[in-house]
């Protein structure tokens, strides 16, 4: 064997490792798919519940979200819950005047209508949402706190279906499902409900009804407060605060259930920015809670399987690297199949089946076992996976991004998910301009897009060289679409966000 050679088997065997990478996480998919299913009749039980309904503070933590304000705040007056047990504390961080008088007119109109509200408004932002919680928590009077963002809708039963679960005193927090106002608006919104659907329906089912730690959610869900006080209060070291507590409190013993019952439907992004926005601080946050707890996980005498779990769950961000070192390898791993290795049938073998091993892993019985358990049909929904596949690989280097950052404790802005093209709020340091931001998020599109082209290069050359149509080119297709729709869409939308300048009176001299 040749030097050639030996370089070229030393590439494949790091694209293999790669490969096998992402293989173990798809198998992972599968097996929450399987834990699903055993233990789908695990249904929690809210026991005898409680004789004297106790006292519920629910928390609405919001920023600069005028277009939803009054909504939220008007929707959580009119849940069902005795008025004398319950204390509704708007959380206000805003920086806009406008949102500010909003919710003030709102918080008085509901107060003189005999509801229990108050406005609590923070000029030092310090923390953040996790900041803002922790405020409210110092004057909050309720045994169980019930925390809503500003997009959410709660429905008027939802304290009724979830507070007897407490009567058990082991249980920590119950975490309703989510729903979207928004699903059928675009395909964009249409493919984002199917991902949070696969993460609600299977994931959270699997976990809680297996016995294993599952998270809460943000919103939607309700905690008893001395789980939260046990566990140590709101952090606000990463950007995902709500799945560090979830770790911290079951860590301590505290149990968690989910109800994909109840359900509580808010806005899905509907802009490719604002959806990669959201991407971008679940990966990182998720990547800084796996760097800040891991380690104690593992070293911790939980049983085997929840430590395995609680890998898997808060190391998949790292699934994103690996398929954006996968597709920097398709050239070469296509030059190398093509020349030094074009007789090997196994260079043929693992080239294809890892075009087919990113599909899987990506859109796989997972979402649609989660369709089938939220409609009773999949036919409506299969025939948006193929786009899921395609997205799915086109936000990749957006998270991988994301990822490395978070593992490698990166300081930059906590961006909230923009509504209706709001701005973002820094966490430390120097504020980025919104020149500068404009500026990163057309880089990081024109990007996407030339790892548009790089794939059409890779389809291009894999046809010339065979003359026919081979078994991995529809990957390569779907995976060539997801970079290109996340890339222009990314330009167009920091293009549209970009100020225009003023017009410039003409002067006319009569």
């Amino acid at each position: 064997m040749n030097i050639s050679e030996m370089t070229s088997w030393a590439f494949m065997v790091l694209y293999l490792v790669v490969c096998f990478m992402l293989a173990i996480y798809g198998a992972h998919r599968y097996q929450l798919v399987y834990l699903y299913y055993k233990y789908r009749r695990n249904t929690p039980t809210p026991g005898a519940g409680f004789k004297d309904l106790p006292r519920v503070t629910i928390q609405l933590p919001m920023f600069n979200e005028r277009a939803v304000t009054e909504r939220i705040i008007e929707s959580t007056c009119a849940i069902a819950y005795p008025r004398d047990r319950l204390q509704i504390q708007v959380l206000d961080d805003s920086t806009d005047a406008e949102t500010v008088s909003i919710a003030e007119r709102s918080v008085e109109r509901m107060k003189a209508a005999g509801h229990p509200i108050e406005f609590i408004h923070r000029e030092n932002r310090r923390g953040f949402k996790a900041g803002a919680l922790e405020e409210g928590m110092r004057s909050a009077t309720g045994e169980f706190i019930m925390i809503f963002d500003a997009d959410f809708i709660p429905p008027k039963d939802v304290l009724t279906k979830t507070i007897h679960y407490f009567s058990d005193s082991r249980v920590g927090m119950v975490q309703a499902r989510w729903e979207h106002l928004n699903r059928d608006r675009s395909l964009l919104t249409k493919t984002q409900a199917i991902l949070l659907d696969g993460h609600f329906v299977i994931e959270h089912s699997a976990r809680n009804r297996s016995g294993r730690f599952m998270s809460f959610n943000g919103t939607a869900g309700m905690w008893r407060r001395a789980a939260i006080d046990d566990a140590g209060g709101w952090h606000h070291d990463t950007l995902t605060e709500d799945l560090d507590l979830s770790y911290r409190a079951q860590l301590k013993g505290w149990k968690f259930v989910f109800l994909p019952e109840v359900t509580s439907p808010a806005e899905l992004p509907p802009e490719m920015n604002a959806f990669k926005t959201q991407q971008h601080r679940w990966a990182k946050g998720g990547a800084q809670t796996c760097r800040k707890l891991l380690p104690k996980i593992l070293a911790s005498r939980l049983p085997f399987h929840t430590k395995l779990e609680a890998f898997f769950h808060l190391t998949s961000c790292t699934v994103y690297i690996y398929i954006v070192m996968l597709m920097l390898m398709f050239l070469p791993a296509l030059y190398i199949k093509m020349t030094l290795l074009a007789d090997n049938p196994w260079a043929k073998l693992l080239f294809d089946s890892s075009l087919f091993l990113i599909a899987t892993c990506s859109a796989s019985t997972f979402y649609v076992a989660s369709q089938r358990e939220v409609f009773r049909t999949w036919g409506e929904s299969i025939k948006y996976l193929p786009f899921l596949m395609s997205v799915g690989v086109g936000i990749a280097l957006n998270n991988a991004r994301a990822t490395i950052e978070g593992l490698f404790g990166h300081q930059s802005e906590f961006v909230r998910t923009p509504k209706f093209g709001e701005a973002a709020m820094p966490t430390s340091g120097r504020k980025k301009t919104a020149a500068e931001k404009r500026r990163s998020g057309l880089t990081q599109g024109v990007i996407e897009v030339g790892f548009g082209f790089y794939l059409l290069s890779c389809i291009v050359i894999l046809i010339a060289k065979t003359g026919r149509l081979t078994f991995g080119i529809p990957f390569l297709v779907l995976f060539m679409v997801g970079f290109f729709y996340v890339g222009v869409l990314t330009i167009q939308g920091q293009l549209q966000a970009a100020p225009k300048a003023p017009a410039v009176p003409i002067r006319r001299d009569n």
